[in-house]
C-alpha cells in the first residue's frame, strides 16, 4: 500500500508540474507558444512524418538493390536509418520556424528567398547532375536542392509583395511579383524541372486570386499560363517529350517513359484494398525512385489503398485546417502567407499523386513528409514551421463579435 500510495503521490506531483510548465498561466517562451501554435494543424504533421518513415522502410529495401552494383552493396535498410536523422534534425527546425514572431519571420523569409534564388542561379554552373537533371548542389556530405528551399521563402516574399496591394492598389504588385516568378521559371526549366516551375506558377496564381487581383486579370493570366505550356511543347525539348511520351505511349520513346507511370499504377493498385503486409510486396522492386518520387505506390502495395486514402485525407485536412484558420484573418500579409503556404503543401501532394496514379506524367516530385530526402525534408520542415508561425494565436486575446478587434478577454 505504501509504495502505492508513494507512486500516486509521485504521479500527482509530476502532473502538477507539468501542468504548471504548459499552463496558460505560464508566460514563457515556449509556454505560450503551446497555446498558441496550432496544436491540430502539428499533430497531423507528426502523423505525416511517422507515416514517412514507415514508407521509406517499405520501399528502402528496393532503393537500396536499385543503387547497389558489384563494387558497392548499399545495405538493405540505409535509406530508413537516413531518413530517421534527417527527421530528428528536421522537427527542432520546424519547432523553432514555427516560435518565430511574424515579423521576423517575415525577415527570414526575404532573407532566405535572396540567398536561395542566387544558389539556384548557380545550379547550372556548379550543380551536380543526377539521372539527367542539374538540380542539387554537391555539399559532400548531402546535396541540396536550392529549388526546396526558394519555394516557402518565395511564397512568403510573394505574400508580403501583394500585402502592399491592400495600402496602395495601384502599386504594380503584379508585375513585380510576375517577372520574379517568371524568372524562377526559367532557372527551373534549364535544369530541367518542369514539375517545380508548375508549383511556383500554381502558387503564384492562388496568392493573386486571395489578393483580390480583378477576375479579368485572373483570366488574362490563365491564357497566358496556357499559351505558355503550348509554347513550351514546341520550344522546350524536355516538356515535348514528357507529354508525347505521357500522351503517345504507342511511339518507340514513348513506351520506355511510360513504363515508370505504368509500373507505378501497377505497383499502387497491386496491394488491393488492404495491401499485401509490410515488406511483402514485390512490384515495388521494379519500380525507378521507390523511395521518393513513388512512394505513394509503395504504400499501395504493402499497405492497400485504404491506407492511400488515409493519406490523401490527412492531406486535405492540412490545407482545409489552413483556410479555416485563416477565416477571421484580418491582416493581408499573414493571411497570403499562410494560404500560400498551405496552398504550396496541396499543390505538390496532389501532383506527386497524380502521378502515381498515372493521372499525370513523371515529374520527380516529392511526397511532403513522406518521400525520403534531406533537402526536401528540411525545407519542408521550414516552410511548415513559417506557416504554424503565421497561423498561431494569443490565448489571452478575443475577436470581438462586434468589431472585429482582438482585445484581453
Amino acid at each position: 500500500m505504501n509504495d502505492a500510495a508513494g507512486a500516486d503521490s509521485i504521479g500527482r506531483e509530476v502532473k502538477r508540474r507539468v501542468s504548471k510548465q504548459l499552463g496558460r498561466s505560464n508566460t514563457s517562451r515556449a509556454g505560450m507558444w503551446f497555446w498558441e501554435v496550432d496544436r491540430m494543424l502539428l499533430t497531423l504533421v507528426l502523423l505525416l512524418m511517422a507515416i514517412g518513415l514507415v514508407a521509406v522502410a517499405a520501399a528502402s529495401p528496393a532503393a537500396a538493390r536499385r543503387y547497389s552494383d558489384a563494387s558497392h552493396i548499399v545495405p538493405p535498410m540505409y535509406y530508413f536509418w537516413r531518413q530517421l536523422i534527417w527527421v530528428c534534425v528536421s522537427l527542432p527546425v520546424l519547432i523553432a520556424v514555427s516560435m518565430l514572431p511574424v515579423t521576423l519571420a517575415r525577415r527570414l523569409s526575404l532573407i532566405g528567398a535572396a540567398f536561395f534564388f542566387l544558389l539556384l542561379v548557380l545550379v547550372p554552373i556548379v550543380g551536380a547532375e543526377v539521372n539527367g537533371a542539374r538540380r542539387w548542389i554537391d555539399l559532400g556530405i548531402s546535396d541540396l536542392q536550392p529549388s526546396e528551399f526558394l519555394k516557402p521563402f518565395f511564397i512568403v516574399t510573394t505574400a508580403w509583395i501583394l500585402s502592399f496591394r491592400a495600402k496602395d492598389p495601384e502599386l504594380p504588385v503584379l508585375f513585380v511579383t510576375g517577372v520574379l516568378t517568371a524568372v524562377i521559371g526559367v532557372l527551373l526549366m534549364l535544369q530541367p524541372d518542369f514539375g517545380q516551375t508548375m508549383v511556383f506558377g500554381i502558387v503564384w496564381l492562388i496568392l493573386l486570386t486571395l489578393s483580390g487581383i480583378s477576375p479579368a486579370a485572373i483570366a488574362g493570366l490563365g491564357g497566358t499560363a496556357i499559351a505558355g505550356v503550348v509554347a513550351a511543347y514546341f520550344f522546350y525539348d524536355t516538356a515535348r517529350t514528357r507529354i508525347d511520351n505521357f500522351l503517345f505511349p504507342t511511339k518507340e520513346a514513348g513506351l520506355a517513359d511510360r513504363y515508370q507511370v505504368d509500373m507505378a499504377h501497377a505497383t499502387l493498385t497491386g496491394g488491393g484494398l488492404t495491401g499485401t503486409g509490410p515488406g511483402s510486396g514485390q512490384m515495388k522492386f521494379r519500380l525507378p525512385e521507390a523511395h521518393t518520387d513513388y512512394i505513394f505506390s509503395v504504400i499501395g502495395e504493402e499497405f492497400g489503398l485504404l491506407a492511400c486514402a488515409v493519406i490523401v485525407a490527412l492531406y486535405a485536412a492540412i490545407v482545409i485546417r489552413v483556410f479555416m484558420k485563416l477565416l477571421d484573418e484580418e491582416e493581408a500579409f499573414p493571411l497570403l502567407a499562410a494560404a500560400g503556404l498551405g496552398a504550396q503543401f496541396g499543390v505538390q501532394g496532389m501532383i506527386n499523386m497524380a502521378v502515381n496514379t498515372g493521372i499525370a506524367p513523371s515529374k520527380g516530385m516529392t511526397l511532403p513528409f513522406i518521400s525520403y530526402g534531406g533537402s526536401s525534408m528540411i525545407a519542408l520542415s521550414i516552410g511548415f514551421g513559417l506557416l504554424l508561425a503565421f497561423t498561431r494565436r494569443n490565448p489571452y486575446l478575443k475577436r470581438s463579435p462586434y468589431t472585429g478587434r482582438w482585445s484581453k478577454g
